[in-house]
C-alpha cells in the first residue's frame, strides 16, 4: 500500500511540471499521509502502537489521579498549617 502512494506522490509530482495543480495534488496527499498516516494522528510514528497507546492512557491518568489527589492534600496541609499557626499564638 505504501509504495502504491509513494508511486502516486511521485507520479502528481511529475504531472506538476505539467500543471502546477498536480502539485498541489500531491502535497495536499503527502499532507494527508503525513497527518493522518498509519494509526492515527501523529503520522508513522509510535501512534499506532497499541502499547504505546495503553502507555500513554495509563501515564495521562494516573497524572490525573496524582494532580487531584495533591491539590485535595494541598489544601488539607494548608487548612493544618493555619491551625498550627493559629494554635501557637
Amino acid at each position: 500500500m505504501f509504495v502504491l502512494l509513494l508511486i502516486l506522490v511521485v507520479a502528481l509530482l511529475g504531472l506538476g511540471l505539467l500543471n502546477p495543480i498536480w502539485w498541489m495534488a500531491a502535497a495536499a496527499l503527502i499532507f494527508g499521509l503525513v497527518h493522518y498516516g498509519r494509526g492515527g494522528a501523529g503520522g508513522w510514528g509510535r501512534g499506532g502502537d497499541p502499547e504505546y497507546r495503553e502507555n500513554r492512557d495509563y501515564r495521562d491518568r494516573q497524572d490525573r489521579w496524582d494532580r487531584r489527589y495533591n491539590r485535595q492534600r494541598r489544601g488539607r496541609w494548608n487548612r493544618q498549617d493555619r491551625r498550627d499557626h493559629d494554635h501557637h499564638r
